[in-house]
């Protein structure tokens, strides 16, 4: 959920990352009282609304928007209505810093949504810090973003869980369900997301990893690594990547006559990924997700797909409902603390407990990470074909 782009930041933004990521990450507090919440509640979305990942950032403005819809039809948030501020940051990390920065110092924004990957955010995290504005991610899910150098970073949260998270479930999952005594690992080494995901999925997995194999986003091609798997002795591949390459491997391994279990993480919860494969290939394929109408029942997540499918005519994403949730956390945050400033909704953030959201119920951990259920979908043609909830440690 997201996750790192892999996009290469101006030198500048980059020294400036570095120079945030050796500073206290609480320091924002000390610079700035936040923004005023005023006659409305005032709301920014940072979100990638064109570029590579943009079936992610609409997905995830159309699930915001529903529950700023549902939000306001309410009463709003201690009643006061919300307005929303949207920008496009294009899918490219040193824009969605530009964007976070005028969202807060021209817009006074109040909270921000987004972004959805985690290259983005970690860009972002400077600004967001020094304007002391809370901001919840439905899609990062590299672990630094929380927690850095040992350090959390005071306003960054999110609504889904981490890689690391992620890596286990998939470890256990390959382990446990598919009996996968021998596994290919073959990951994107230009996304933080991917390899933080690798990372943990090697430590955890008890099996062997018989090849440890790599692509790079943009990638198209992928014959070559995929013929000299095929000659290999392996019971499952374990791919975590992005759609964009992860639907291309899929079509091209079952057109070569791979035909093992494919497993990933939420980078494959986009319906580009069965486009991309085809819906024969995207048989025998497993992927980590934070949301699935089959396996939550509920009555928020019922409430929830029939309001998004009355408004869109459409069936809810993964990142739909986390973009919904990440809303409704900000809602919640700030009306139990009475919030008067952004710090306050930062301060709500901190101690939300027992959100029933679309994804299920969260408890915000001392790591600003949402304690909650992961589940893993099995796709066969194309179709969701079974969801099977996965417990926290």
């Amino acid at each position: 959920m997201l996750k790192s782009l892999g996009i290469i930041a101006a030198a500048g933004l980059a020294a400036l990352t570095l120079t945030a990521c050796g500073a206290a990450p609480g320091a924002g507090s000390a610079a700035s009282k936040g923004t005023e919440i005023g006659k409305t509640f005032k709301l920014g979305y940072d979100l990638e609304l064109s570029g590579g990942v943009a079936a992610y950032g609409n997905a995830g403005k159309n699930g915001a928007n529903l529950a700023v819809d549902e939000i306001n039809k309410a009463g709003g948030i201690d009643g006061k209505q919300i307005t929303v501020v949207s920008k496009d940051n294009k899918s490219d990390n040193a824009e969605a810093a530009t964007v976070v920065s005028n969202l807060i110092n021209n817009d006074k924004v109040n909270a921000v949504i987004g972004s959805m990957t985690s290259g983005a955010v970690k860009s972002m995290t400077p600004n967001i810090t020094k304007g002391a504005v809370p901001l919840v991610t439905p899609a990062g899910t590299d672990d630094t973003l929380t927690v850095t150098n040992g350090e959390v970073n005071e306003y960054i949260f999110r609504s889904t869980f981490q890689d690391s998270y992620q890596g286990k479930v998939l470890a256990n999952y390959t382990t446990n369900e598919l009996k996968a005594k021998k596994v290919v690992l073959y990951y994107d080494n230009s996304s933080d997301y991917a390899k933080g995901i690798a990372k943990s999925f090697e430590k955890t997995y008890d099996g062997k990893i018989v090849d440890k194999v790599s692509f790079q986003s943009g990638d198209k091609d992928f014959q070559a690594t995929l013929s000299k798997i095929k000659g290999e002795d392996f019971d499952a591949i374990v791919m975590p990547g992005y759609y964009n390459e992860t639907g291309l491997i899929t079509k091209q391994a079952r057109e070569l006559g791979i035909e093992q279990p494919i497993l990933g993480g939420d980078g494959f919860a986009d319906p580009t990924f069965i486009t991309l494969a085809g819906d024969a290939a995207a048989t025998n394929v497993y992927y980590v997700s934070g949301y699935s109408a089959k396996a939550l029942a509920t009555d928020t997540t019922t409430k929830f797909i029939a309001a998004y499918q009355a408004k869109y005519k459409s069936e809810p994403s993964m990142f739909d409902a986390l973009s919904y949730d990440a809303v409704y956390m900000v809602k919640q945050a700030a009306e139990d603390i009475k919030a008067k400033t952004s710090v306050d909704v930062k301060d709500g953030l901190a101690k939300l407990k027992n959100f029933k959201g679309a994804t299920g119920e969260i408890t915000v951990d001392k790591d600003h990470n949402p304690v909650k259920e992961a589940v893993v979908i099995k796709l066969e043609n194309g179709k969701e074909a079974s969801a099977t909830l996965v417990k926290p440690d």
